[in-house]
């Protein structure tokens, strides 16, 4: 359910959920996910697992030194065992210009078309042309270091850095210690080395400061900070200070938390907003003094300024002469129902001044940028209120004349993000289109002008970078479906005239040599086998052309039949694409042996306006029909897919339409479905941004917003929220079901699943449900994201009878009762039995227990994947006392191998089979205990680790708990485990204990 396109920027695919596969649990000889071998064995690539997802750092937000010297980046560190994630900012030098370039790629050549002789996009590593441009000097000297490196190092992490425009100092935000509070924090920039000297603290706001934005000469900084707004009628910032810490005091110690509600938008996203208020201030970049609110209350009254923002466009910035600022805020009265965010300026040295409102379209403007010679103010806006999905127009407002027009009324695409050229009448911006996020450049003085950059995959965060001899050219981040961010540089050439087949209005294409300037994650990607996407095409709802993406598990032999995991994206306007991700990794869902498909029904971006309305009132009518259809073109094209074995995922807006194939449909296996809305009616009086379900569920034609009471009286066929309730027809559902939600999602409330699960249990349909007491619309907490990973993956395995959950082949080889070597007094583990060849890339689920004298009978046979060995501290123990038998189990194949058991590090008795006879070979009975543990073996819900090549997971089992060794005498014992793809069972050694009195 996208609910967050106006107030939170381009939410490509509101989906919630994180997927992995892994857990960080420590074995008892340092092996497993969180120290597997980066080698992938003696064959080389291996498929991914969420350890591996954890591992990588996840870089975003470049910055261009003022030099165009350096690019400043963040890179963000998980910790699984820690449950953390920490941002530390970089640097890494900025590439040399391509030795074709000639030293002339510079921002004018899409107007003079002199440049590259090559007009195809080409892609170049920073490394060759570092070293070329160390040989002879950078634009003002050698730079003394190659390769990135970071900057900061405080515990806590810092964010948000940013060089001043004279290239003298960096500011970001971090934690002062002495407070704990998020302050903005100033370091000296020696711009020769790229290094910063010690940071000061340059705010002391007690209600914190973030988000910083120097102005043009260097001497303020404007930034944000929640603030009670009846403080900001004070008459100084230090009274306003005083007052916001006096009543954050209060709070605190007031031991009563109820809160009162007199308006809408009490919540928001994942928390209650409480008496606070976002506002915009300013602060002297020398001293940290002449502090001041810039919106007030007396200006905005309760409205929040800029208004709140997930990963969207910054919603303040600097007039280049730094005496005038834009920002954006929403005042109607009614904000929980309202998209009309407007753009406002005002004069920082009139004392007079009051904000100026530029904008006047009816639905949001946002994402202020002043043009670099002052004439202009751009921005983006929407035409239709209350409509978060509609179409962001590129706007030009001259400040002089005080007229505004729109740049590319032609451009059928959402304009995503932008940046204006600092020397040229140039605007760089980003635009989905076709399951990619492409750059476009368009110049203001030559009318509705549009040149397009070739590059694949989706590209963000653009910045200019200053070239000496070379002019400006584009920094950007780039991510691929195969590869996480990472920083790039963009070198333009020459401009050939040439049509765009997607969008009509691009008329030329600009060539361009990318160098990527960040290699953080290539140790870790090399090792990985990331299967390549594949596009396809078909004919939807109404004959309309839409498009799908299918991925093909590691290792694919097309002559085999896979297993399927139908996607369906959030939004609904968001998209698939040639993306990375690290919630819904497509990569990492194919790496357990499944084919991804995935499907942009109508209501997808990327396509046009006419394709994002058509899901507009009409929730389970052609996106529905549009990803049947979907489905069945894949199942015909690519053969290699089990039609018998399907299982629909969705989350958001997916998980509203996996609810609605639950219920309109039994062609699947399994579905999965997070964050999904089951009742709408019930949704509509739960969400905080009204606006969403006001628009999505009022009858087609109509002005007058979607509200469940105006359709209550009328026949179901008019009344948007009951014909598209996944509930009313609740009764049809057939399809196991995982349900998932959090307790702090405000965006569709908790109570959306819990309802739905209660339905499916008094169904009698087989379902389970995930519930989250910490999280929101996502699920973000590492150790959260594996659990979610591990239900998940286990969901799909087990109705899809795949990887651990395999159906057993009948065995023909020798008995196991031949197999091994009986060890008397063993202590240690002897010679193992080999085991058949095991999935290399299951997932984590149980392993179902078998009927132990069938298992029994039967062992490996073939090429050998692991090894269980079994060794003993003491070969005699008295009776009562601790029993211990160690267990190891050792991957001897050249790929890992899928562990699945209990959590916990000593549970063996919940991972293998364990046998005890007496000294006549009788089996020895159970303990309540033992029967416990068969019990927990035949279910569902399993941790699962993976074993890399030449590693073993060791645990320790206790026999005394298990079987009734009460008796002295003497006993033999064996473990075994059933390969989970084959069937047969790996034996470990016998070895003979002996318990006396």
């Amino acid at each position: 359910m996208k609910k967050c396109a106006i107030r939170a920027g381009l939410l490509a695919a509101a989906v919630a959920g994180v997927w992995g596969w892994t857990c960080g649990r420590v074995w008892a000889q340092g092996f497993g996910p969180d120290s597997d071998s980066l080698s992938g064995g003696t064959t080389g690539k291996r498929p991914m697992t969420f350890a591996d997802l954890q591992r990588m750092k996840r870089v975003s937000d470049p910055q261009v030194s003022p030099s165009g010297r350096w690019v400043m980046f963040s890179a963000m560190d998980v910790d699984l065992e820690k449950n953390t994630k920490v941002n530390h900012l970089w640097v890494v030098p900025m590439a040399a210009v391509p030795a074709d370039g000639q030293g002339k790629a510079d921002s004018s050549a899409a107007l003079r078309n002199d440049n590259l002789k090559n007009g195809s996009e080409r892609q170049a590593d920073s490394s060759a042309a570092l070293r070329n441009e160390n040989k002879k000097g950078g634009p003002d000297g050698p730079v003394k270091s190659r390769a990135e490196r970071q900057l900061t190092f405080w515990k806590e992490g810092e964010s948000g850095g940013r060089f001043s425009p004279d290239g003298k100092q960096v500011a970001f935000v971090a934690t002062d210690s002495a407070t704990g509070l998020s302050q903005i924090f100033l370091a000296a920039w020696d711009d020769a080395a790229g290094t910063l000297g010690t940071p000061k603290r340059l705010t002391g706001v007690s209600t914190e400061a973030d988000g910083a934005v120097w102005s043009p000469n260097s001497q303020r900084i404007l930034f944000v900070s929640r603030v009670y707004p009846e403080c900001s009628d004070e008459a100084s910032w230090m009274d306003e200070d005083l007052c916001n810490k006096k009543k954050d005091d209060g709070a605190a110690a007031n031991p009563v938390k109820a809160q009162v509600f007199e308006h809408l938008m009490y919540r928001h996203w994942n928390s209650y907003l409480g008496p606070k208020r976002s506002h915009v201030l300013v602060v002297s970049a020398a001293d940290g003094n002449a502090v001041r609110d810039l919106t007030p209350r007396g200006d905005i009254g309760d409205a929040e300024a800029p208004t709140f923002t997930l990963g969207g466009p910054v919603g303040y910035a600097w007039a280049p002469g730094s005496e005038e600022i834009a920002y954006v805020t929403n005042v109607d009265l009614v904000p929980a129902a309202s998209t009309n965010n407007d753009v406002f300026t005002l004069l920082l040295d009139d004392a007079g001044a009051r904000p100026r409102k530029v904008s006047a379209s009816m639905g949001s403007d946002d994402a202020p940028a002043y043009s670099p010679d002052g004439k202009y103010l751009a921005f983006r806006s929407q035409a239709r209120a209350a409509y978060e999905s509609d179409r962001f127009r590129l706007m030009l407002f001259d400040r002089l004349a005080g007229t505004t027009k729109e740049l590319l009324p032609k451009l059928d695409r959402w304009v995503d993000e932008f940046v204006w050229n600092p020397v040229n009448p140039e605007i760089c911006f980003t635009s989905a289109d076709h399951g990619e996020e492409r750059i476009f450049c368009t110049y203001p003085n030559l009318g509705d002008s549009l040149f397009a950059l070739p590059g694949k995959g989706e590209y963000g965060e653009l910045q200019f970078a200053a070239l000496k001899d070379v002019g400006y050219e584009l920094v950007a981040t780039k991510m691929t479906v195969e590869s996480p961010a990472a920083v790039v540089a963009l070198f333009r050439g020459d401009v050939k005239a040439s049509a765009d087949r997607d969008i009509p209005s691009v008329s030329n294409q600009i060539a361009t040599t990318e160098v990527r300037l960040t290699h953080l994650n290539d140790d870790l990607e090399q090792h990985l086998d990331l299967p390549k996407m594949t596009s396809f095409t078909f004919s939807g709802a109404e004959g309309a052309p839409v498009q799908g993406f299918m991925i093909p598990p590691p290792k694919f032999d097309a002559a085999k039949k896979y297993p399927l995991k139908f996607l369906i994206h959030g939004g609904p306007q968001g998209a698939w694409g040639d993306a990375w991700s690290y919630r819904w990794n497509a990569e990492l869902m194919a790496a357990s042996g499944y084919v991804v498909v995935m499907v942009n029904p109508r209501g997808s971006t990327g396509y046009g306006q006419a394709f994002v309305d058509g899901v507009n009132g009409d929730w389970g009518g052609k996106p529905y029909v549009d990803l049947m259809k979907g489905l069945d073109f894949a199942e015909s094209k690519f053969a290699f897919i089990d039609k018998t074995r399907e299982c629909a995922l969705g989350a958001s807006y997916g998980g509203f339409m996996a609810n609605w194939i639950l219920t309109h449909t039994d062609r699947f296996a399994c579905i999965v479905t997070h964050d999904g809305m089951f009742n709408p009616e019930s949704a509509y009086g739960t969400t905080e941004e009204l606006w969403f379900n006001e628009w999505e569920f009022r009858r087609p034609g109509e002005v007058a917003p979607g509200q469940p009471w105006r359709y209550a009286a009328g026949p179901v066929a008019n009344d948007p929220f009951r014909r598209w309730s996944p509930m009313l027809a609740i009764q049809s559902a057939k399809t196991p079901t995982l349900v998932v939600h959090s307790q702090r999602d405000y965006r569709l409330d908790v109570s959306e699943g819990f309802q739905l699960f209660t339905a499916l249990q008094r169904l009698n349909v087989p379902s389970k449900m995930l519930y989250f007491p910490d999280e929101g619309h996502w699920v973000l907490k590492p150790q959260n994201s594996k659990l979610w990973y591990e239900t998940v993956g286990d969901w799909c395995d087990k109705w899809t009878k795949t990887n651990l959950y395999a159906a057993v082949a009948p065995s023909t080889t020798t008995p196991a009762s031949k197999a091994g070597t009986k060890v008397k007094g063993a202590a240690h583990p002897a010679a193992p039995v080999a085991a058949s060849p095991a999935a290399a890339t299951a997932s984590p689920v149980g392993v179902p227990a078998g009927p132990s004298v069938e298992d029994s009978s039967q062992r490996a046979g073939g090429s050998e994947d692991f090894t269980v060995a079994i060794g003993a501290p003491q070969d005699e123990v008295k009776v009562g006392s601790d029993a211990r038998v160690t267990i190891a189990l050792r991957n001897v194949s050249d790929h890992q191998v899928a562990f699945a058991h209990r959590p916990g590090a000593n549970n063996a008795e919940f991972s293998y089979r364990i046998e005890v006879k007496d000294a006549a070979g009788r089996a020895v009975g159970l303990t309540a205990y033992g029967r416990e543990a068969l019990q927990h073996q035949e279910e569902e819900s399993r941790t699962v680790e993976f074993v890399q090549p030449g590693k073993a997971a060791v645990q320790t089992a206790h026999l005394e708990k298990l079987v009734n060794i009460n008796r002295p005498g003497r006993y033999t014992v064996q473990v075994f485990r059933k390969d989970a793809k084959s069937g047969a069972v790996v034996r470990s050694n016998e070895l003979t204990l002996n318990v006396v009195p």
